[in-house]
């Protein structure tokens, strides 16, 4: 991994976007990670403020609809995105989103080799039912699937405690309902089983 600050990896990072309580310790966690993974519209924390979140970004996971906000893109040419748009496997169409910088590429991830592996370990009719997971599951389940020999640091996902939710708030603020394609019951669930074996922490 090229974007990792160190090689081997022992810790990789993934963050989901809900709201944190300031903490050096889960900031300290996290920017000291080999690699951290970010989601959508995700948020670091300010050099003067309080930390919570960290201030390290080295891979985006990206869906087409995320807005973009100060963080999305500041030094883009730093990090890797990867494109997560598993709603294309369902027939939805291709959006280009107008926030995106001409000179910046992007890496797909393939809908044929990650939704049914992930639909299986959530164990839900994925494709019957024109599921998808949610962008935060999809990096965790990448940290610990692609570095089975790295420590994974989990933080910002609430549907790990509140997995019967209808709407969740994010930490840059606002919040949205549940997108009905999503099963967070089963997410969090999953999330749950890689915290058991030890290696998965979850940073509250």
């Amino acid at each position: 991994m090229a974007y990792a600050r160190r090689r081997p990896l022992r810790r990789v990072a993934a963050l989901g976007n809900a709201p944190l309580q300031a903490s050096d310790r889960r900031a300290d966690v996290i920017d000291s990670a080999d690699l951290v993974i970010r989601v959508n519209s995700f948020v670091l924390d300010a050099p003067a403020g309080p930390r919570a979140q960290g201030r390290r970004c080295d891979v985006v996971i990206w869906n087409r609809i995320t807005r973009a906000n100060e963080h999305t893109f500041h030094r883009y040419r730093d990090r890797l995105y990867l494109l997560a748009e598993p709603m294309r496997a369902h027939g939805f169409p291709e959006m280009w989103p107008a926030s995106w910088p001409d000179d910046l590429g992007f890496v797909p991830l393939s809908n044929a080799e990650v939704l049914p592996r992930i639909g299986n370990d959530l164990g839900i009719p994925w494709r019957a039912e024109r599921l998808a997971p949610t962008t935060g599951l999809t990096a965790a389940w990448l940290a610990v699937n692609l570095f089975p020999e790295a420590e994974v640091a989990l933080a910002g996902y609430s549907f790990v405690d509140a997995p019967d939710q209808a709407e969740w708030s994010y930490q840059g603020g606002g919040s949205s309902p549940v997108a009905r394609e999503h099963r967070i019951q089963a997410e969090g669930a999953l999330m749950r089983s890689w915290i058991s074996t030890g290696r998965v922490t979850l940073h509250r």
